[in-house]
């Protein structure tokens, strides 16, 4: 096949694989939308969909983890009935924020400086820090932040340890299934 051939199938595969994860990813954000756990403080949730926003990151990098981020909290926010809410511009800024502190972290464990689940543990806690930041400021109640802050922070090591090493496990089976399609023995 020529070169244009193969770039476009290339380009295929990648579309293909991102409307997969922003499905996982909306599915999860939905699915854990209605299931309310729980938890010590009021509207904490595991993060679930942080898994998948973790494995793109790793997989595709930056452009593409934002991207997720950014689709999820929008087609979440849709199906949740809040979009352009309350809660969609709690989930969009934190999502967006720990993409990228994630993104910066990932540069370590690249370097075989830190672990899946270092990176995990800092998405987390900047993911509830960003959220309870904007909390604070649409209710204008930095008591808000300033109550509520340790609680996240000491949550956000067990779920981004939970994120982590789920996000951990499905990269290794992600990346031998698309290391198996380009090479060809899937088609």
């Amino acid at each position: 096949m020529d070169k244009p051939g193969l770039q476009m199938q290339s380009r295929l595969r990648y579309l293909i694989y991102m409307a997969l994860l922003v499905t996982f990813a909306v599915v999860i954000h939905t699915v854990e939308a209605a299931m309310p756990l729980p938890m010590p403080v009021p509207g904490v949730r595991i993060g679930l969909a942080n898994i998948i926003t973790l494995l793109t990151l790793v997989l595709f990098g930056l452009r593409s983890g934002l991207l997720l981020a950014v689709l999820r909290s929008i087609l979440g926010s849709i199906f949740v009935g809040g979009l352009f809410g309350f809660g969609f511009w709690l989930s969009i800024t934190a999502g967006a924020a720990s993409a990228l502190a994630m993104s910066l972290v990932l540069v370590l464990r690249n370097k075989g400086m830190v672990s899946l689940l270092s990176v995990s543990v800092v998405g987390a806690a900047v993911h509830n820090l960003v959220q309870l930041s904007m909390a604070s400021v649409i209710i204008a109640s930095f008591d808000l932040l300033m109550g509520y802050f340790p609680f996240l922070i000491l949550l956000s090591v067990p779920t981004g340890i939970f994120t982590g090493l789920a996000a951990n496990y499905l990269e290794g089976v992600t990346s031998r299934m698309i290391k198996q399609t380009n090479a060809g023995g899937v088609q």
